[in-house]
């Protein structure tokens, strides 16, 4: 069957002796009949669920025909143009683009929008063949090597797009968006595009000069031979200059950027942070430039409607054709597809800037869990897969950290280990050698977007736990063949320890991400709150206890022998408590625990007293809800002896009389205020801990008025809302 983009759909009926020939192609013995009543009587006569069956019509078949008008499955059979020859050949793509020298300049600043707005939109997870090599200028390089302008400009998008190929390949984050980095044999690369800059400067330098010309009181004096305007009308030369100058220079300083970010270890950090600056300064004068353009559309073809506007000047470009493309690449989405309009695209482009100069902005001599902290709050900011791509490139060099540290290094001192062991052969151990491309990959995963991160992160849980269960055996051996009696032997212990405790410390941690990923995601119906923050809870206590061990643990290395004497060789955690005040970190993470507790025993008491909030459904009891969000965890025994039924043991006696006694929100709260003061330099941590206090706050106030109301006024209803956290919901108690 072929679909015809028309006004009436039509199929090909071939003659009564073809249809017993399924295999005949469509030709010169072929009709088109409008089947549109007889599509409408299918559609009348089938019920929901129900497929068409017929002696050659299978399910595959079925399926192929429900996808008709999708733009990544149906080709459909009209184009304009069948190759880019016919195209030029009807003008599609004149050099010079008009025999108006005025309006030539204006044609091409709206092809600079116009690419402009391709570009966006091919970061956005669109094809290159549907967007950038929409315009035919790009498809016949060779054609623009008579106008140096549109030369240029071309060739700088080119080295542009091809750079941005580039880095996302290589960091393999195009598997979020399949589409992206395929080139369907189109001209991404072409000799001479490495010197995109020198050409640029030159084209630069000279419009630079015809606006300073254009500044002199004199300009109009100067005949045109001394230097040559852009284009004929000098009163509107000024004008022209600005709005070409600012483009050239936005593409030359994009480049410099993606270039700087590219450089190992960090080393084009700064460099790349003043490029970005001089980027976002030429996108406020793109966009100053627009009411100029517009006032001076009479050059251009206006578009229909303001959301479909591709340029400043509000003309529809010269030399691109969408559907060009639709039959010379197999894999690339057919139909047209609705390109950013162009303050959209700015937009995008400053968000890309900012989120790159966060990149640039992050110290390249940060800690492992520096740098987990560090992805984790930039995450916030959403940003998309260009930006993801140079921070994972920065983080990840060579399989090294920031292109320097070995893997293991960073380990060591992430989980305290004495630096007095330095063995080579422990480096080469497979456990410790899997242990780096874990950590590696953990890196590569959080740089991900959302759904692809909390994906992978479910399924390497079980990688780190059974790491974890490797090395610990590996510990008991080691213990047990040993007497304790040589210095290496027992710093060897000391080590295999310290790296257990940080294995399973990330371990939680990635649980822990793993769960509130499921908030951002929408994964979580009201109903199911209550198992989802207690699962939180029981994994915030395993981490604590981690952490504050890993912390505690950190001093051993001024317990080495020689170092300190008469000293127990273990001390409790009892001990210790007494001797170290809690941790700042430890402290947060309390507060968190209480926030999670608190929330569970609220919903958990609002099911058994008001009977709401309840796992009620047709399809899934509450034991598969649980199993369902978290089977990767169950899997994984993290943590040990946890199920369904912990839960529910959990949570089914709870009550509001004793919720109110053990005020869980009141001690988040005090815990939140005490801690501003151990934070007051880290900004990241202030704004947390406000936002924690906020709905520690209401929920303790919701708490308190449902206590004392709830039971006498049945008109009180109870929802939540993310409305001062992320993750922990806030209750809103209203009359109904």
């Amino acid at each position: 069957m072929e679909q015809q983009q028309s006004t009436n759909n039509g199929v090909e009926q071939q003659q009564d002796s073809n249809l017993l020939n399924p295999t005949i192609p469509s030709g010169e013995q072929t009709v088109w009949a409008d089947v549109s009543n007889l599509l409408e009587s299918a559609r009348n006569d089938l019920q929901d669920g129900e497929l068409i069956c017929g002696e050659n019509f299978n399910l595959f078949a079925a399926m192929s025909a429900l996808e008709i008008m999708d733009p990544k499955m149906d080709s459909g059979i009209v184009c304009k143009y069948y190759s880019v020859d016919e195209a030029i050949e009807d003008g599609a793509a004149p050099i010079p683009l008009s025999p108006n020298k005025t309006a030539d300049v204006h044609y091409i600043i709206d092809v600079m929008d116009h690419l402009l707005c391709c570009e966006a939109t091919w970061h956005k997870g669109h094809s290159l063949a549907q967007t950038i090599f929409s315009c035919i200028y790009l498809l016949r390089p060779d054609r623009t090597s008579s106008h140096p302008l549109l030369s240029s400009y071309c060739t700088v998008v080119r080295a542009t797009c091809n750079a941005v190929v580039s880095v996302v390949s290589d960091t393999r984050t195009h598997e979020e968006e399949d589409l992206f980095t395929i080139t369907s044999g189109l001209p991404l690369k072409k000799d001479g595009d490495e010197k995109c800059l020198s050409m640029l400067n030159v084209i630069e330098e000279t419009v630079t000069r015809q606006l300073n010309a254009c500044k002199s009181p004199s300009h109009k004096k100067r005949s045109i031979e001394d230097i040559e305007p852009l284009q004929t009308n000098l009163d509107l030369e000024e004008g022209y200059c600005k709005a070409v100058l600012c483009r050239l220079r936005f593409r030359k300083h994009l480049y410099h950027v993606l270039v700087c970010l590219r450089r190992p270890q960090g080393r084009g950090l700064d460099l790349a942070r003043k490029h970005i600056a001089s980027c976002l300064m030429e996108l406020g004068n793109i966009l100053k430039t627009e009411g100029f353009l517009r006032s001076n559309r009479k050059y251009g073809m206006c578009e229909n409607t303001t959301e479909d506007i591709t340029t400043a000047s509000g003309c529809q470009p010269v030399g691109f054709d969408s559907t060009l493309n639709t039959r010379l690449s197999a894999p690339t989405p057919p139909r047209a597809i609705k390109l950013f309009c162009w303050k959209k695209a700015v937009e995008y482009f400053e968000k890309l800037l900012r989120d790159l100069d966060v990149v640039c902005s992050h110290p390249t001599d940060s800690s492992f869990e520096g740098v987990l902290r560090f992805v984790v709050e930039f995450q916030k900011l959403q940003p998309d897969l260009v930006a993801r791509s140079h921070l994972q490139l920065l983080l990840v060099q060579d399989g090294k950290f920031y292109g320097r540290d070995p893997m293991f290094a960073v380990i060591c001192r992430a989980a305290a280990v004495p630096e007095v062991i330095k063995n080579d052969d422990i480096q080469k151990n497979e456990s410790f050698v899997h242990l780096g491309q874990l950590a590696i990959t953990l890196l590569k995963i959080l740089c991900t977007n959302a759904a692809w991160q909390r994906r992978q992160l479910g399924k390497v849980l079980q990688d780190w736990r059974i790491l974890h269960m490797q090395l610990e055996l590996a510990l008991r051996k080691e213990f047990e063949e040993s007497s304790c009696t040589s210095i290496d032997e027992n710093l060897l212990l000391k080590m295999y320890k310290h790296i257990l405790i940080w294995i399973e410390e990330q371990t939680f941690w990635i649980a822990f991400r793993f769960l509130i990923l499921g908030f951002e995601l929408e994964l979580y119906s009201p109903s199911e709150y209550c198992m989802v923050y207690w699962y939180i809870y029981v994994i915030l206590i395993k981490l604590g206890e981690k952490m504050h061990q890993r912390m505690i643990t950190s001093g051993e290395t001024a317990c080495l022998p020689g170092k300190r004497k008469g000293k127990k060789k273990k001390e409790s955690m009892k001990d210790v408590s007494k001797d170290l005040s809690i941790p700042p970190a430890v402290l947060l993470l309390q507060c968190h625990i209480y926030l999670a507790e608190g929330l569970t025993m609220m919903i958990a008491a609002l099911r058994n007293e008001h009977g709401v909030f309840q796992c009620r459904g047709p399809f899934n009891t509450e034991q598969e809800r649980f199993i369902q969000h978290f089977e990767h965890l169950q899997k994984a025994c993290i943590p040990d002896h946890v199920s369904y039924y912990s839960f529910r043991e959990y949570t089914d006696n709870a009550q509001f009389n004793t919720l109110v006694m053990c005020n869980y929100f009141k001690e988040a709260q005090r815990i939140a205020k005490e801690l501003r003061s151990s934070f007051s330099n880290d900004t990241n941590k202030l704004a947390e801990l406000r936002h924690l206090e906020q709905v520690a706050e209401h929920n303790g106030i919701a708490l308190n008025l449902v206590s004392r109301l709830g039971s006498l006024d049945p008109s009180l209803k109870v929802s939540f809302e993310f409305n001062h956290h992320s993750h922990f919901a806030t209750a809103v108690v209203k009359r109904s």
